[in-house]
């Protein structure tokens, strides 16, 4: 149980008075994948039913329901088993599930068919993801159509299958105070293991030592998994934007980016530092670090409620874009660059995304046709990025060289706020760092633009 009752209870009650009358929504737990033969991945609850109600086991359902006599929230459940539990860990029970979790009452798993056809008999309508779960939609859809053959026994099938991820995904979009607090520990726990990664960082080590660094600095504060796979590039690999292999050697004179985060009670950080495996930038590296440093910074200093994060990415394109000219490495004016997107050989990716449950967090980008407005509340990550490989024609100086700075940032109603600010960014922070110098008030460097 990871927040109080009254957190999932007041998120269960919105989707609640979203719902059409006589109504059910059907949330199923996450299941056990198989890793090898006999052995499975650790378990990862599924985000939404998370969301809903805290429970950390698998094959369990979630029904919230206005339905006359129906219990709302109800939980169903793996039943207490000695045997298994034995073999696989301990399980709650419908009876401790019950005293343990915001929910009205919990029943076993045995019963689900019963239980989830007496739920559907005579609704109007279901909300249901279909399509996100092949067991539940099998089971879901064969009880559908019993009710649909048992019109003698007076028991009918709901008219309508309504998609319930639109109304719980705009939920999730907009995190509470609660959320937010530990969003900030996850933001924290990664921003030492990226510390951690600088001042381990040396010629001759690999990619993947940096990498369990990291992970060794998420599992001894509580983080027992990462958001997602981490990216080690050394050299030319921090050119690949999704980089995982993680298996080469750094080189003195490279850079290495680092994209890690921590998963904290479910909730995910998303930080990228790029850094000199030596300690200290080359001239080459400093101009186009600065460059991407620079194109962040103003693409924050625009962020606040009413801005899109298209007008964000607009004003670090055109940061990147112009110094790129400046550099001789694009041709031509400014406006043909941006018209005819010839920054994208270099910035191929987008400015952010949402932050949140997931490291790609759900969220309609749109609103009402147009592009959504930032509002308090949204999470998102800001990581403008330059990548030059070897193959790239250009000056030879600028070649084998990647770079992306990545912060995590929560809008709030004068601005925004850094939730990654910690992480030393600009040049000198991280050369004061990583030489040793921790006197220096350089190891932190607050965005000078941020309106907290």
């Amino acid at each position: 149980m990871f927040f109080e009752h009254q957190e999932y209870q007041t998120r269960c009650q919105k989707l609640l008075a979203q719902m059409a009358d006589n109504s059910a929504a059907l949330i199923p737990a996450a299941s056990l994948v198989t890793r090898s033969r006999d052995t499975e991945y650790t378990f990862r609850q599924d985000s939404d039913f998370h969301y809903l109600c805290g429970f950390p086991e698998p094959n369990a359902w979630l029904v919230i329901s206005n339905k006359d006599g129906c219990p709302s929230p109800m939980l169903i459940c793996q039943e207490k088993d000695e045997q298994a539990e034995i073999w696989h860990g301990r399980r709650y029970g419908p009876e401790k599930a019950e005293q343990s979790f915001a929910v009205e009452q919990a029943f076993g798993l045995d019963d689900i068919e019963e239980l989830l056809e007496e739920v559907l008999n005579g609704l109007d309508s279901i909300y249901f993801a279909q399509g996100h779960n092949a067991e539940a939609d099998e089971l879901v859809f064969s009880l559908l159509e019993s009710l649909r053959n048992a019109p003698k026994q007076k028991r009918t099938a709901p008219s309508s299958i309504i998609d319930l991820r639109p109304l719980l995904h705009e939920m999730r979009l907009f995190k509470s105070e609660a959320e937010i607090a530990v969003m900030q520990k996850a933001a924290d726990i990664s921003v030492e293991a990226h510390i951690r990664a600088m001042n381990h960082a040396a010629p001759g080590i690999f990619e993947y030592q940096l990498e369990a660094e990291i992970l060794h600095q998420f599992a001894y504060h509580g983080a027992r998994s990462a958001a997602y796979n981490s990216i080690v590039g050394a050299g030319e690999n921090a050119c690949i934007l999704h980089y995982t292999e993680n298996t080469d050697k750094l080189n003195d004179g490279d850079l290495v980016l680092i994209d890690a985060g921590a998963e904290y009670q479910g909730y995910a950080a998303d930080i990228t530092r790029t850094f000199p495996v030596s300690g200290r930038f080359s001239e080459p590296q400093k101009i186009l670090y600065q460059l991407v440093l620079d194109a962040q910074l103003a693409a924050l200093n625009v962020i606040k409620p009413g801005v899109t994060l298209k007008a964000a990415t607009d004003v670090a394109i055109e940061v990147i874009t112009q110094g790129l000219i400046d550099l001789g490495i694009l041709n031509g004016t400014l406006e043909e660059n941006i018209k005819e997107q010839t920054y994208r050989a270099y910035f191929m990716h987008g400015l952010g995304h949402w932050l949140g449950l997931d490291v790609h967090d759900v969220g309609s980008y749109q609103h009402k046709g147009s592009e959504r407005p930032l509002e308090p509340g949204m999470v998102l990550t800001v990581e403008p990025g330059i990548y030059i490989s070897a193959s790239s024609s250009v000056d030879d100086q600028w070649k084998r060289i990647g770079i992306r700075i990545e912060d995590n940032i929560l809008i709030t109603e004068q601005g925004y706020k850094n939730l990654t600010e910690k992480a030393p960014k600009s040049i000198e922070a991280i050369e004061a760092l990583m030489s040793g110098n921790t006197s220096s008030d350089a190891k932190v460097v607050k965005d000078v633009s941020a309106a907290v």
